[in-house]
């Protein structure tokens, strides 16, 4: 079993905390102005769209370096709907979008891409019990 511990210190008199790992990473949290936070961090929803982004970021940046392509950058973007008036307010669902600079073949991007999403992040397994998740790519090259 991996056990994962993240400690958090709030930060003023609101709802603005900080997050460090066990190798002394931050991640600031706080919550929006309409909920009574000054939206100087994410908000706990965000981080995990923010968190299935950098772990599908991750997969697909090593499955390409497994198959040689010459991936220059990644960028994600990724959109989420919540139930509304729902509490608590799951995600129902969510679009990751990836944009992958370099001279990369389109069908091992798409093998990549759809291994992340589909298999080996963890994030968006998590996510899919709840959201219907999809995704798209397209490739620049330079």
């Amino acid at each position: 079993m991996v056990m994962v511990k993240i400690e958090l210190e709030r930060l003023d008199n609101d709802f603005l905390m900080q997050a460090k790992n066990d190798r002394g990473n931050l991640v600031q949290l706080d919550a929006s102005p309409q909920d009574g936070g000054q939206g100087k961090g994410f908000g706990p929803m965000q981080v995990l769209l923010a968190g299935m982004g950098g772990c599908s970021a991750i997969d697909v940046v090593k499955i390409l370096r497994k198959q040689r392509e010459p991936l220059d950058d990644i960028k994600i973007t990724i959109e989420g709907e919540r139930e509304p008036e729902a509490v608590p307010s799951l995600y129902q669902t969510v679009h990751a979008h990836f944009k992958l600079y370099g001279k990369l073949n389109p069908d091992k991007v798409q093998k990549a891409v759809a291994l992340s999403v589909e298999k080996y992040c963890s994030v968006a397994k998590t996510l899919e019990k709840s959201a219907k998740i999809t995704y798209s790519f397209e490739i620049i090259t330079p």
